[in-house]
């Protein structure tokens, strides 16, 4: 337990000081913000800083760093490391320089961003390759949430399945509605239930201080069949440290806060929450799997995520604590995943320019969207590894989206004159990861790992010598 009291302190420190060093490059301003100078009355909206705080927590948590973290724990006290590095580093590095970008670019999403700093071309790549996302995401975050609430109910595929249509049918409403509707109402709420979640599992373990790995135990990996470390960890552990999903939530609040300065608190601040949520969840993983928890649950070391979910709330909490924790558990994914629908509508209507005041406008960027969904959805529910295999598609493109992002925030840094090698550095070591892991995972290329890191290698040395160049060429 010495290992997570450590890696959680880092995390706080890392708000404090290394958030500070990030906010004094931005210099924020007191110009008018996006949610005044294009107020719309749908997606532009002023709202009160502590309201966008819990809905950007919200949106860019879902099931990632829960689901992530306890699938990361597998990798043993290495996931420690990376939650905190990750976060401090890059992933809360990530997510407020797309935010504030975005505030000082009329609130635009990441495409028209990368297409200003990287041009015309990564900019209908990024179009493609983010909506896609999204609509992994709107998948994905549909089927999770539905399997722990039909588990609940049953545990059979017809309940399921009627869980996912009640979730997809809200969403339909939530991604139609102004933000202030449903989203601002709503999402606080469910917010401070993942909050309370978090903070009563941290006192679990407080309380009990299980003999759980610790990091100068080693950083073998304790389960070989996930893969090795690199590139594996990296990709199985992305909302609680760094993810390209991020960058497409980020804009939707730089839409309504009123304030530059409120960028760190909202965009810093959240991931570093989302990455304490993650942290939790491994410490609790950990004990799950390695010290003796799961014995104690009467439960299987073979647990899948959404079963280890459901017997430690239900297990440690009682009754009203697990509620409350299945609430928050269950509420994320299904929040993030509306909001994945909603970016991605306003991603296609700035490309295609079309006003999104009047809702058959809105309607008809969103219906092909739901079709597609569907589509996947149905795919996720018939084959009974559907949901592994997007879910390995959603970490791969989550990373790559993060990747680009990172190196379009270095090029903005570059062009400011500003200490950019707080995004050069992770979006090389990125680089090698994401292309790594395309090469060596069984649903793409299966390479052998020693080509698949030295083909990794070559990109990155590819990607800083076109960084170089281009460097030299406009300094």
């Amino acid at each position: 337990m010495v290992s997570f009291f450590i890696a959680l302190v880092a995390l706080v420190f890392g708000y404090f000081f290394y958030g500070k060093v990030v906010e004094k490059l931005i210099r924020p301003t007191n110009h008018r913000t996006p949610a005044f100078s294009h107020a719309d009355g749908v997606d532009y909206i002023p709202l009160p800083k502590w309201k966008v705080f819990m809905i950007q927590f919200l949106n860019i948590a879902g099931t990632g760093p829960i689901f992530g973290a306890i699938m990361g724990a597998q990798f043993g006290p290495a996931s420690y490391l990376w939650i905190v590095f990750g976060c401090i580093f890059a992933g809360a590095v990530h997510d407020y320089l797309c935010g504030m970008l975005s505030l000082r670019h009329n609130g635009v999403g990441v495409p028209e961003l990368v297409g200003t700093y990287l041009g015309i071309t990564p900019k209908k790549i990024m179009l493609a390759f983010s909506v896609f996302l999204l609509l992994m995401v709107g998948t994905v975050f549909v089927y999770s949430p539905a399997i722990i609430l039909g588990e609940k109910m049953g545990g059979d595929t017809q309940m399921v399945m009627i869980w996912c249509l009640i979730i997809f049918l809200y969403y339909i409403i939530a991604t139609m509605l102004p933000i202030d509707k449903i989203i601002g109402r709503i999402y606080p709420i469910f917010a401070v239930s993942l909050m309370f979640m978090a903070v009563a599992l941290c006192f679990v373990l407080i309380k009990r201080m299980p003999v759980i790995p610790e990091v100068w135990d080693g950083l073998d990996n304790m389960k070989p069949s996930a893969g090795p470390i690199f590139p594996c960890l990296f990709i199985t552990i992305a909302c609680g440290a760094l993810s390209g999903f991020h960058a497409t939530q980020s804009p939707l609040m730089a839409r309504c806060l009123k304030h530059e300065k409120q960028g760190r608190p909202v965009f810093y601040g959240a991931m570093i929450a989302e990455g304490i949520v993650a942290l939790i969840w491994a410490a609790v993983s950990s004990y799950f799997f390695y010290g003796g928890a799961a014995e104690e649950l009467g439960a299987s070391l073979k647990s899948s995520a959404p079963q280890v979910v459901t017997l430690v709330s239900e297990g440690w909490l009682g009754t009203l604590g697990g509620i409350l924790a299945m609430l928050g558990v269950v509420a994320a994914p299904i929040t993030s995943g509306d909001t994945a629908f909603r970016s991605a509508r306003l991603i296609i209507s700035e490309f295609i320019n079309l006003d999104q005041k009047k809702l058959v406008n809105r309607f008809i960027i969103s219906i092909p969207l739901f079709l597609i969904a569907l589509g996947l959805l149905w795919f996720n529910i018939e084959d009974e590894n559907g949901f592994n295999i997007i879910w390995n598609y959603f970490g791969w493109a989550n990373q790559s989206l993060a990747t680009i992002v990172l190196w379009t925030e270095t090029v903005y840094l570059v062009k400011h004159r500003k200490f950019f090698y707080i995004t050069l550095i992770p979006a090389m070591f990125m680089t090698a990861v994401t292309v790594s892991f395309l090469l060596l995972s069984p649903i793409a290329f299966g390479f052998d790992k020693i080509i698949a890191y030295i083909i990794g290698a070559l990109a990155v040395v590819i990607a800083t010598g076109w960084f170089c160049h281009w460097y030299r060429k406009n300094s």
